[in-house]
């Protein structure tokens, strides 16, 4: 055969190889590393992540509310993983003295059957009388898309979300909880009622809006008083915290934050009790908060949904959601502009 005409089979061969190399590349070393949107009971979401470190495997979860956690241990066997959660409880005596330090580990075990993950969460109960058990599934989470040039992003006509008069355009998320939500002097407010001493807070409904959205630049104006409270979810799945945070450290619970997720790089809040402005942008995954004229966070990656988030997948719409069961606060000017595509 003349060596000319091998040259096209040697390109195709070639081509062949390069495309399964990337096909390798691409997958995971293991089915069930990597990113997880996680379906809880009740309809609260959570988010799992597993990941191959240099010889082990290191993990961390979102179970509902609160903050993402690491992992005590991650172990796989097969489509099975088992992951372990340890916290420390204090023993009281009578007089309200710690007289013991314990451990309660809660275990994690899943398995994925087809392209789903379906697990069982064990968690004992602080009174060492049985456990508590809990079912749930899990997707994987497509990779993030790549970093989004602001600079070329098209936002549309503005939409105001509050008229200043009225609740029009926004419902309580809890229908069954008391709404602590009302208009005065042009401002949306949230008073709940206050904690009576020995007793839990009371819990008050959370706001949103009737419409939802893709991706936006929201931009209002925040007061929050002291030892208060609140957050902003965008699309109802990222919440930015609202907090009165001014003098403290950096910290990824601080004013600004994404919420135990991404971390100001400055700290830019100002005293408890002073309006502050929010300008929030969400393009392709992607966050950037500038709080009171100062980039905070930009334009950062968002691995996964925070505490409180009303769902665990990334893709769909959501409303704007204002956290009240936590305090007092008080929004004005908040205006969408959505993203034109």
């Amino acid at each position: 055969m003349h060596p000319r005409s091998l040259l096209p089979r040697a390109l195709l061969l070639a081509g062949l190889v390069a495309a399964v190399s990337r096909l390798f590349a691409a997958a995971p070393a293991d089915p069930l590393l990597g990113r997880w949107g996680l379906a809880l009971p009740n309809g609260s979401a959570g988010w799992l992540e597993l990941k191959a470190e240099a010889g082990w495997v290191d993990g961390s979860i979102l179970w509902g509310g609160g903050s993402v956690l690491p992992l005590a241990s991650v172990t796989l066997e097969g489509r099975a993983v088992t992951a372990t959660r340890v916290r420390e409880v204090e023993r009281k005596d009578a007089a309200g003295r710690v007289v013991r330090r314990q451990q309660l580990t809660e275990t994690v075990t899943a398995r994925l059957e087809g392209d789903e993950l379906r697990g069982t969460r064990v968690v004992p109960r602080p009174n060492g009388q049985g456990f508590d058990r809990t079912e749930f599934t899990g997707r994987r989470l497509a990779p993030l898309p790549p970093r989004p040039d602001l600079a070329a992003v098209r936002f549309g006509s503005p939409v105001m979300l509050f008229n200043g008069r009225d609740l029009t355009g926004w419902v309580a998320q809890e229908p069954r909880l008391a709404n602590a939500w009302g208009v005065a002097d042009g401002v949306l407010v949230n008073r709940p009622p206050a904690r009576e001493p020995g007793k839990p807070a009371a819990r008050t409904a959370n706001l949103r809006t009737s419409a939802e959205f893709t991706d936006f630049r929201l931009t209002l104006e925040v007061s929050v008083p002291a030892r208060s409270n609140s957050g902003v979810y965008l699309r109802g799945l990222y919440e930015v915290q609202v907090a009165d945070s001014h003098g403290k450290a950096l910290d990824s619970h601080n004013m600004g934050a994404i919420y135990s997720r991404l971390t100001p790089a400055v700290a830019a809040e100002k005293p408890a009790g002073e309006w502050q402005t929010l300008e929030l942008t969400l393009v392709d995954q992607h966050a950037t908060v500038v709080l009171n004229g100062r980039v905070i966070i930009d334009n950062q990656p968002l691995w996964g949904v925070t505490g409180g988030a009303l769902g665990w997948d990334p893709l769909r719409p959501g409303p704007i959601l204002l956290q009240g069961d936590h305090g007092p606060v008080s929004y004005r000017n908040l205006v969408l502009r959505p993203v034109q595509r």
